[in-house]
């Protein structure tokens, strides 16, 4: 549109005529945005605010009086706020390559002050810290003339022939050479011991390779050997299991042999005797139950006889007393006395055979003999001290 100017992104648009711009400024500060300008009454002029470069090469004089040629370079720039693009406006508007020239100038002036002040060691070892003193003095001057120094560079620092330098780092080189040697030596080393390992382990292998292939030639010729072998070892299995087969035939056929040798013969035999042995003990059963019959029905007989044959040994006691020549004093309980003990004699008899008789209940045999011969018509034997002598004699009566 006529009339209507734009200033690029890094401009600042700056309209002289008419009005005055901020704090008394011959001209109104435009940025960021399009402005109306009248033709012919306004005059539209534009200052950069994109990055400048300024390169500096200075000699500088340290504390110690050791003269140093530094380079270094400046980025700076117009500010972005309005006082700034005044105060540069009205300053390089005309000719803003003098920017670069004058920057150079104010710091190569402080830069030479700065250095001044500090030893080579310092400057050496220590540039940021230069530089940082450098921006920090050169921060006032800079603002006033509108410009902002983005970053200060130290690129480099040579003190020419005089060999200072090269002498304060002679000890540091010396210890990065001896560093640097032994570094060498140890890779040496290393490489050495890397060598070393790398035959013994080649040796290692080698070893290993020998003592596989004469594993394998050993299996080789131990399968050969098996296999030449195989024929006549089979034959003998076989022969092996032939004579395993025919033992354990032959061991079958004497297990069966004995179990029938046990079902002919033993079984029979101890069925046999198991019945020989049950008659036996059925016939002894039978004997002991007729010889305990036959002992009872004798002592039952024996006692019936004693007790028949009681009233005639009484009587054949008193007979003997008749012809006998006895005294009684008592007159007749005197006889009674003596009738009575004759009575008791014979009693004691009887009970005497009777302890006989149960003392040989086992002997039931000899005892039914021997009851057989008292069954006679004969005297009846009477037990030692109570017996009679004869008709005519006395009776002994204990």
């Amino acid at each position: 549109m006529f009339g209507y100017r734009v200033p690029a992104p890094d401009e600042a648009m700056l309209i002289s005529g008419g009005r005055r711009g901020l704090g008394g400024a011959p001209f109104r500060v435009v940025t960021g945005h399009g402005k109306f300008v009248l033709p012919v009454f306004r005059k539209v002029r534009f200052l950069t605010l994109s990055m400048c470069e300024s390169e500096v090469t200075e000699t500088c004089v340290t504390r110690q009086g050791i003269a140093l040629h530094v380079r270094a370079v400046i980025a700076f720039k117009v500010g972005n706020d309005h006082e700034s693009i005044i105060n540069a406006g009205q300053r390089f508007l005309s000719d803003q390559e003098q920017m670069s020239v004058l920057t150079g100038r104010i710091f190569a002036g402080h830069l030479r002050a700065i250095i001044g002040s500090m030893t080579v060691e310092e400057i050496v070892t220590e540039r940021q810290k230069l530089a940082a003193e450098v921006l920090d003095t050169s921060k006032t001057e800079m603002a006033k003339i509108g410009l902002i120094v983005d970053s200060l560079q130290i690129q480099s620092i040579d003190d020419g022939d005089t060999g200072y330098i090269d002498a304060m780092s002679a000890p540091h080189k010396a210890a990065i050479q001896r560093q640097a040697q032994i570094a060498q030596a140890q890779a040496t080393q290393t490489a050495a011991e890397a060598q070393q390992e790398a035959a013994r382990k080649q040796a290692e292998y080698a070893r290993q390779t020998a003592v596989v292939q004469a594993a394998y030639s050993a299996e080789v010729d131990r399968a050969q050997a098996q296999a030449a072998q195989a024929g006549p070892l089979a034959q003998a299995h076989a022969q092996q299991e032939v004579l395993a087969a025919q033992t354990e035939l032959a061991l079958r056929q004497a297990k069966l042999r004995q179990q029938q040798l046990v079902a002919e013969v033993v079984k029979p035999a101890e069925a046999e005797a198991e019945r020989v042995r049950i008659l036996a003990a059925a016939e002894a059963q039978r004997m002991k139950i007729q010889a305990e019959a036959a002992a009872s029905y004798d002592r039952v007989a024996l006692d019936r006889m004693l007790i028949d044959q009681l009233p005639q040994i009484v009587k054949e006691a008193a007979g003997g007393l008749a012809g006998a020549n006895v005294n009684v004093l008592n007159g007749a309980d005197g006889l009674g006395e003596i009738a009575a003990g004759l009575v008791s004699q014979g009693l004691t008899i009887l009970d005497s055979v009777r302890q006989n008789l149960g003392g040989q209940e086992s002997d039931g045999a000899r005892s039914s003999g021997a009851r057989s011969e008292n069954k006679g018509d004969g005297p009846l034997q009477l037990p030692t001290g109570k017996q009679k002598k004869s008709d005519d004699g006395p009776v002994d009566v204990d």
